[in-house]
């Protein structure tokens, strides 16, 4: 499984992860997956060894903080059952692995819990809601696999299957090949995505970004400022349309950029692939991007589009909730595409098994349902034509919006702390309301005292909060507002007690 974010991309910490893969010895890094001699800046390294790596680097800052007087403590196997409100502090309510329950006192608490995945992904026998932990897949037997979704997470998933039934190897000619094992003849896998497309392969581009000319922040701020709701979708459009026409002229002559209306521009900018052999265009974008990666060339109107999903991440809390829909379904669907590109052994590993027979795309039909309700194993995908069944279906759509009912602690529910963000009643699922520092929007005041970094609750309002980048910058936020807020308590003569914080983990796992 690979990870997709390379070791320049990554914000500072102690140890670059491509020098720490240097550091480490042959023994080790073949145990992580790594050749000695593949590791790049810009290279991509199994999952594995990310988080090895991003081990490494929070022991390193504890070791760090605790050098200049900071006092931490890490208590890992114990769970965090409930967060409430207490007085003008925060209480949480402690599980320890003996599963004795105690409370302790908090002046901030900051809730980064991550995605929400149950710990045994078969909720139904061979019905899968997520690809992880990956280890669950090692029961899906020679049968046919269906699994929602193309992202990467789904090529994750693919390939931990093929990996069970077969092995991957290069051939002299410098190509992959996948060789099944016998008594697999069954084993095959078909993924489904609304497209019926698979992502694309990771493009060169400048790292840190150049600037935006147009459609950048400032820009987007002001229209922010002055413009309405309702139309502040369109005009953003607008800037985006003059940003991509400046930096490539001839991409947007090619879509007719200058006459397309927000809805029309997306459609062209799939049009052509949808209209392909998924695998065919596979190749053919592998092949550019791999020459383009050698030359250090930029295709242009890639690496703008790209940029610009930042500035439009933006807009989304100030958008009417019918421009809110509009924007998940049209222009938001383009920048995932765009900068959720996956890496180029990812690409070769899905030509190798489709080669070999062993995998398929094809494209959900509108109103097409996963039945997962009858008495055979796994799910029996059903539209307007067709009954397709699967023993083994895994969804691997990626993480969906939550809403406060699924918040993991009941009492800030109870509290009125946790809510979900104000709509018109439209379909437009916006998550829990929280404000610029992540503090849950509430009328109880030491919620002030109290933030949310709990991925899957701010993705309506952030769309683009994913990844490690995004990570680093909302977590610098929260450190400016705590910093900001001791020093006002010092002003007023709080006291020289030192603040205690917790920052909380998943709520099944480790707490820090």
């Amino acid at each position: 499984m690979l990870a997709n974010i390379a070791s320049i991309e990554i914000p500072p910490l102690p140890q670059r992860l491509a020098d720490w893969l240097r550091s480490e010895t042959d023994e080790r890094l073949a145990s992580l997956g790594v050749a000695r001699e593949d590791i790049d800046d810009r290279a991509f390294f199994p999952r594995l060894a990310l988080g090895e790596y991003l081990s490494a680097q929070f022991w390193a800052l504890v070791r760090r903080a605790r050098s200049m007087g900071m006092e931490i403590e890490v208590r890992t196997q114990s769970t965090v059952t409930d967060v409430c409100i207490a007085g003008e502090q925060i209480a949480l309510t402690v599980s320890d692995s003996r599963k004795t329950a105690t409370k302790c006192l908090f002046d901030y608490v900051i809730l980064a819990t991550g995605h929400q995945w149950p710990s045994d992904p078969e909720i139904r026998p061979g019905y899968f809601t997520s690809p992880w932990p990956a280890s669950a897949l090692a029961r899906i037997h020679n049968c046919p696999v269906g699994i929602r979704g193309t992202s990467l997470s789904a090529i994750d998933a693919a390939v931990t299957l093929a990996t069970h039934h077969g092995e991957f190897v290069q051939s002299n000619g410098n190509d992959l090949q996948y060789r099944a094992n016998q008594a697999t003849e069954n084993f095959a896998v078909t993924m489904f995505s609304r497209k019926g497309i698979l992502p694309e392969a990771d493009f060169y581009h400048p790292i840190p970004y150049e600037p935006l000319e147009i459609c950048n922040a400032g820009t987007i701020e002001q229209l922010i400022e002055h413009c309405g709701p309702d139309g502040l979708l369109d005009a953003a459009f607008e800037l985006f349309r003059q940003e991509l026409t400046q930096a490539d002229s001839d991409y947007a002559e090619s879509l007719g950029l200058d006459d397309k209306t927000l809805e029309e521009f997306c459609e062209a900018y799939f049009e052509k692939r949808v209209q392909s052999d998924a695998f065919e265009w596979a190749h053919h974008n592998l092949e550019e991007s791999v020459k383009n990666a050698e030359l250090k060339f930029t295709v242009k109107w890639r690496y703008a589009i790209l940029r610009m999903h930042e500035v439009f991440g933006l807009l989304a809390p100030y958008l009417s909730d019918l421009d809110f829909t509009r924007f998940s379904d049209t222009l938001k669907t383009v920048f995932v595409d765009n900068y959720a590109t996956v890496p180029h052994e990812s690409i070769r590993r899905l030509l190798a098994l489709h080669a070999a027979g062993k995998l398929a795309v094809n494209k959900l039909e509108e109103g097409s349902r996963v039945d997962t309700w009858s008495a055979r194993r796994g799910a029996m995908l059903q539209d307007r034509s067709s009954r397709l069944h699967f023993p083994a279906f895994i969804e691997a759509m990626g993480q969906q919006v939550s809403n406060a009912k699924d918040f993991p602690f009941p009492s800030l529910r109870r509290q009125g702390v946790i809510r979900d963000v104000k709509t018109d009643g439209r379909e437009a699922n916006r998550g829990i309301a929280v404000d610029g520092d992540f503090h849950p929007i509430s009328a109880c005041e030491p919620s002030r005292r109290l933030f949310c970094l709990s991925l899957p609750f701010l993705l309506g309002e952030h769309p683009f909060a994913q990844g490690i980048t995004s990570s680093a910058e909302m977590a610098e936020v929260v450190a400016d507002a705590i910093e900001a807020a001791e020093t006002t308590d010092s002003k007023t003569a709080r006291g020289d007690t030192p603040s205690r914080t917790m920052a909380c983990g998943s709520p099944s796992g480790p707490c820090a």
